[in-house]
C-alpha cells in the first residue's frame, strides 16, 4: 500500500523516526552507495515559485539514483487545463514520486488521492512538513530537541506555524506562539494539538514576554499586503514581532534563531540577526536535502 506525506496525520512517531534514521544513513553515504531510487523518476508539480524546495529535491533525487521531471503550472494548467483528478492519475502512470507545491492544501490532497504512487506535501498554503522536518533534524544534531527546550515562533501563525502543532501531536514538545490578533494558526489544527495532550502550547500575546528564556526563536515571512492588510497597516500590526538584538536581549543568552526562508530582511528579522552567531538559518536551509532524501527513501524502500 503506498504511503503519502501530505501531513502528519497518519504518521505513528516511530514512522516519522524511521525517516531521521534514514536521514543520517544516506547523509553519511558519502559515496552514494545507496541509492533507493536508482531507475525511478520523480515528477515535482509545482504551482508556487520556488528555490531551496525545487533545488534540494532535483540534487536529492539525482543523489539517490533517480530521474526528476520537473512541472510548472504554466505548463501542465492544473485545475485549468486538466482536473487535478486527472493529472494525479495520469502522472502516475510514468512516475514512482509525486512531490507537490500546491497554491491550496486540498489540491495536494486531492493529488494524493487520486494518485496510484506516494505524493509529498512540498508546502501549501495550510501545511509544509518537509520543512519542519528539516527543522526537527537541525535541532536533533544541535542537542536541541526536547521536551524542555522552549521553541517560540513569533509572527504570522501560518503554514510552518500549523507543522510544528501537527507535530507537537506525535512529540513532546514546549511550544509558545506570539501572533498578532487575527493571524493565530488554524483553529482546528490548534484544538487538534492541544486535545491530543502530549506538548506543552501556550499563546503569550506580547512578544517580549514570549521570547523569555526561549531556547529556539522560530520567524517567518509576514503576510503581504495583497492578503487583504493595506501596507502601513500591515507594518503596523507585525512590527512588535520583528527577530532584532533587542528582543532577543530578552530571551536566553544561547538562544538560536530560526527562518524556513525566504527572508523580508528588515521586516520579520533583521539582517544583523539573520547572519549573526545565533542564527542556524543556513544549516536549517542545508538539512532540507537531507531530510527530504530521508522523506523519499522511506516513501519508496
Amino acid at each position: 500500500m503506498k504511503r503519502d506525506l501530505v501531513s502528519f496525520a497518519l504518521w505513528t512517531p516511530e514512522e516519522l523516526l524511521e525517516i531521521f534514521r534514514l536521514t543520517r544513513e544516506l547523509q553519511a553515504d558519502v559515496q552514494r552507495d545507496r541509492q533507493p531510487l536508482a531507475r525511478k523518476t520523480a515528477t515535482l508539480i509545482f504551482e508556487r515559485a520556488s528555490l531551496r524546495t525545487r533545488v534540494s529535491f532535483e540534487v536529492g533525487i539525482a543523489q539517490l539514483g533517480g530521474h526528476p521531471v520537473f512541472l510548472q503550472q504554466e505548463s501542465v494548467g492544473m485545475a485549468t487545463r486538466e482536473s487535478v483528478h486527472d493529472i494525479g492519475s495520469m502522472v502516475s502512470l510514468y512516475t514512482d514520486l509525486i512531490i507537490a507545491r500546491t497554491i491550496r492544501h486540498q489540491t495536494c490532497v486531492q493529488l494524493a488521492e487520486s494518485a496510484t504512487v506516494p505524493v509529498i506535501n512540498a508546502l501549501t498554503d495550510l501545511l509544509h512538513p518537509c520543512q519542519v522536518l528539516a527543522d526537527v533534524y537541525t535541532l536533533m544534531t544541535l542537542d536541541r530537541f526536547s521536551p524542555s527546550v522552549k521553541i517560540v515562533f513569533l509572527g504570522d501563525g501560518n503554514n510552518i506555524a500549523n507543522s510544528w502543532l501537527e507535530y507537537s501531536t506525535k512529540f513532546p514538545l514546549h511550544l509558545a506562539f506570539s501572533c498578532p490578533t487575527g493571524y493565530e494558526p488554524h483553529p482546528r489544527i490548534l484544538e487538534d494539538a492541544q486535545a491530543a495532550g502530549v506538548s506543552h502550547i501556550e499563546f503569550i500575546g506580547d512578544p517580549l514576554l514570549a521570547v523569555r528564556d526561549a531556547d529556539i526563536v522560530y520567524t517567518d515571512v509576514w503576510p503581504q499586503a495583497s492578503s487583504g492588510v493595506d501596507e502601513g497597516r500591515r507594518l503596523t500590526i507585525f512590527k512588535p514581532y520583528q527577530v532584532n538584538r533587542a528582543l532577543l536581549k530578552h530571551a536566553r543568552p544561547d538562544c538560536l534563531v530560526m527562518h524556513r526562508l525566504p527572508a523580508n530582511r528588515g521586516e520579520e528579522i533583521t539582517g544583523e540577526i539573520l547572519d549573526g552567531p545565533q542564527s542556524i538559518i543556513v544549516p536549517q536551509a542545508r538539512n532540507r536535502l537531507f531530510v527530504q532524501n530521508g522523506i523519499m527513501a522511506a516513501l519508496l524502500k
